[in-house]
């Protein structure tokens, strides 16, 4: 008998769950699970948008080093550039103006008017003709957030060596270039800026004033 209700005793203490234990416990790894799929979902659906504004940064800053290498060999900024628009004399690979590109790396580069203007969010190159005639534009940068493109040293600011709007009258020597893209990291915009000094423009004048 003492054997017998130890026993019984052992299978009261070892209850197991009550049935409103059991739905509580199913809801609640429901709940659980869907709120994970959530969040998976989300992470997938967001990941193409993600990797695509990852490209644009990265195709910006290709964008950004070709137009500053081509100002680094600018010889001249025409008059009334703006921050969305501006016409540059530089030394270019071509065998003319407008013409095709040189075959021969030790054929001298010729000097063409290039043109870079913004509008909406894409900026153009045009490269004009010895004649002034547009021969073909192509694509300088695409999906910017801004047509404030550019900037110039010597400027309109109170600090002439601020880069901002080109002062009237006086040639820059320096150009500036701020390129506005859609953030990989979150909302908003992110800048990507580089910029160069004539290079030719300040050899030109070194010459001129050593003669």
């Amino acid at each position: 008998m003492k054997r017998l209700s130890r026993a019984r005793s052992m299978v009261r203490d070892e209850s197991g769950m009550t049935l409103i234990e059991m739905l509580v416990a199913a809801m609640m790894s429901v709940i659980i699970v869907a709120a994970s799929c959530a969040m998976l979902i989300n992470s997938v659906r967001d990941q193409p948008v993600l990797s695509k504004k990852a490209q644009n940064v990265t195709t910006a800053r290709y964008q950004l080093e070709r137009i500053v290498r081509e100002v680094r060999n600018g010889v001249q900024v025409e008059p009334s550039p703006t921050a969305s628009s501006v016409t540059l004399v530089a030394r270019v690979r071509r065998v003319a103006c407008g013409g095709a590109a040189q075959t021969d790396p030790s054929a001298e580069p010729v000097q063409c008017k290039i043109v870079y203007s913004c509008s909406g969010s894409t900026c153009t190159r045009t490269e004009l003709t010895s004649a002034g005639t547009p021969a073909g534009s192509s694509i300088a940068a695409s999906g910017i957030g801004s047509t404030e493109v550019f900037c110039f040293v010597p400027s309109a600011n109170e600090d002439p060596t601020e880069c901002g709007d080109a002062e009237e009258g006086v040639p820059p020597t320096y150009i500036g270039v701020n390129l506005e893209v859609p953030s990989p990291e979150g909302p908003g915009l992110l800048t990507i800026s580089d910029g160069a000094t004539l290079r030719s423009a300040a050899l030109n004048e070194a010459f001129g004033a050593s003669s």
